[in-house]
């Protein structure tokens, strides 16, 4: 029963991790990757003008995408929390180690969109000045 449960749940986290992957590989792809088979090709390419090029754009991105991993795991366990209250049984050890799990998750959620909230308002007053 167990082994089935971490099966499921791993299966769950597989999903979202290959959306990301795939996400992120067709939003650097290059538009005409024919014009990319030179060095000058590549060299443009590379220069693309979404490209962060201040500094504190480049922290706000690395702890945005920190974040952004965080509340998903959060979420997760938020899940897994809930499936674990589902199939305790009555068991009152059971219970309150998933009541625990996902209040733990909710701490974490908030944690992580305050963090962002932070974050963002600190980053964006220092660039503004």
């Amino acid at each position: 029963m167990k082994k089935t449960l971490k099966t499921a749940l791993a299966g769950l986290l597989v999903v979202p991790a290959l959306v990301l992957g795939v996400s992120l590989i067709t939003s650097v792809a290059p538009a005409h990757a024919a014009d990319t088979l030179t060095i000058g090709g590549g060299a443009s390419a590379a220069a693309d003008s979404q490209q962060p090029s201040s500094l504190p754009d480049q922290f706000k991105n690395i702890v945005n995408i920190a974040l952004y991993i965080i509340g998903a795991v959060a979420v997760l366990m938020l899940i897994y929390g809930g499936i674990r209250y589902t199939i305790s049984g009555g068991d009152t050890a059971a219970v309150t180690a998933a009541k625990n799990t996902i209040l733990y998750a909710i701490i974490g959620i908030v944690v992580a969109l305050l963090a962002y909230a932070i974050v963002n308002f600190v980053i964006g007053r220092f660039a503004a000045s």
